[in-house]
């Protein structure tokens, strides 16, 4: 028998023709009916597709899923699937009795003639692993990157038919289906940065597990969820939004973490081209910050994401250890949307560091044009100076005279400024202190962290909480 983990795309879409009880329907938007062509293409198809279709005019797709503005998007893809799903099983109600139905559906926008778009979409299956039970739903968004529509559509073709195979053939191992899934489509050809499980076959899965490990695995750089756990695609949760960003390892998040988020939103709202009813706040784990001991840790990470959530902040994750790749890579989204950075003072110096640029070739000023270039503000919260015990803040700020320049323009050009109105009585405490105190069972812990995070450690047993 071939070895699965080598199957060809091919050889994955024949296997399904040829399992009996497998059946469903395609409906593919915006590139060509690349997926369901590899079905017909193996052969045997007809004991598997009960039919095809693709709703290219927008006046028909309005007529079979509604009208909407925004063609390529998750709610569309979701009425896609509710739609053929719920319209197989009344045209076949006999076959449905017999048969595991499934329903796939894309929506994408593929690189246009002139090359001036990014190709992505969304793209989905609703499926059973049983005769007659609820269905399963498996969402995704792509990102494609080949420079030729045709390589797109080849692309999007592969992961189609890894998607339904996956679906059927490696739904019991998270780790095998996310394999089986990007199998022949390396990251330069295609990013998934959102992808969400859902149904009674899935009910033990927790999607910010997939999330972390959509990142672990360099399938993509960054994504995120929200207050519910729920897994949120980046460009989707922050469309048109202003966005108010910290970075930070939050293990535990403490009082000084809180102080410094609220003060610095108080202060970024107090901008002329920010509203709060168009401010998220986004609180990121880079992979770094999430290891513990040496390793990432899945629980240490539900562990961090659960308290994050509760106190009411979206959780981003990503593999930008720099400052400037996540800026850019926000900036991006954000498009002309004004943008805060909180940062400690502490983490400033490492920012304003020259040997962290050595791979660039225009060096800490290639770094700072991509980081500070777009519309972007860095808020700088100050803390204990180490060394005196003094306070150490942007006003006293330390870095080598050839540097003072450079940063005497961010702050005359209203890219850099001070944390008004902070809570000194905060600056003494760190996360790492808070974690040792847990750990060794010293009760002071509580007074240093919000009384919600409190509850949590000690309802959960996290970070080592022992009663």
């Amino acid at each position: 028998m071939i070895d699965e983990r080598r199957l060809t795309t091919e050889e994955k879409a024949l296997k399904l023709n040829l399992t009996s009880d497998i059946y469903g329907c395609f409906a593919e938007i915006g590139a060509g009916q690349e997926v369901a062509a590899n079905f017909f293409k193996a052969g045997a198809s007809s004991g598997t597709i009960a039919y095809t279709q693709s709703a290219y005019d927008m006046k028909v797709s309005d007529s079979m899923y509604g009208e909407t503005i925004r063609y390529v998007c998750e709610e569309r893809l979701l009425t896609m699937l509710t739609t053929e799903y719920e319209t197989l099983k009344f045209r076949l109600p006999e076959k449905y009795k017999e048969s595991r139905f499934f329903a796939f559906s894309n929506t994408v926008e593929a690189l246009n003639y002139h090359k001036t778009n990014q190709g992505h979409g969304w793209v989905g299956i609703r499926f059973q692993l049983n005769l007659e039970e609820k269905p399963n739903d498996v969402i995704l968004h792509i990102k494609m990157h080949d420079n030729s529509h045709k390589g797109q559509q080849e692309a999007l073709g592969i992961l189609g038919v890894n998607l339904i195979h996956a679906c059927y053939f490696h739904h019991q191992d998270l780790t095998e289906f996310m394999t089986s899934l990007v199998h022949r489509l390396p990251r330069d050809r295609m990013e998934i940065d959102m992808m969400r499980v859902s149904g009674p076959d899935f009910e033990n899965v927790d999607n910010r597990i997939i999330a972390l490990n959509l990142v672990k695995r360099g399938i993509t750089d960054a994504t995120m969820f929200g207050l519910t756990g729920n897994v949120l695609q980046p460009a989707e949760a922050l469309y048109k939004k202003n966005i108010l960003l910290m970075r930070g390892r939050f293990r535990p998040v403490t009082n000084v973490h809180i102080d410094m988020i609220e003060t610095g939103k108080k202060q970024f709202l107090m901008d002329a081209e920010v509203t709060e009813d168009q401010l998220c706040v986004v609180f990121e784990l880079t992979l770094k910050d999430l290891t513990a001991d040496g390793k990432i840790s899945d629980k240490d990470f539900v562990d961090r994401a659960e308290i994050l959530s509760s106190l009411g902040y979206i959780v981003m994750i990503s593999n930008y250890l720099k400052h400037y790749k996540m800026v850019d890579y926000l900036a991006s989204i954000a498009k002309n949307k004004r943008m805060g950075v909180i940062v400690g003072v502490y983490n400033l110096q490492t920012i304003f560091d020259e040997r962290y640029y050595e791979n660039l070739p225009g060096g800490l000023l290639e770094a700072f044009g991509r980081g500070f270039g777009h519309n972007v503000k860095l808020l700088v919260y100050p803390a204990i100076n180490v060394d005196n015990g003094d306070m150490y803040n942007l006003q006293n700020f330390s870095i080598p005279n050839h540097l003072n320049g450079l940063l005497t323009y961010l702050k005359d050009n209203n890219k850099m400024e001070p944390i008004e109105g902070y809570n000194s009585r905060l600056l003494h405490i760190m996360s790492d202190d808070v974690l040792s105190k847990i750990k060794s069972h010293v009760a002071s812990w509580e007074e240093d962290v919000p009384a919600e995070v409190v509850t949590a450690i000690k309802q959960h047993h996290l970070f080592g909480f022992q009663n």
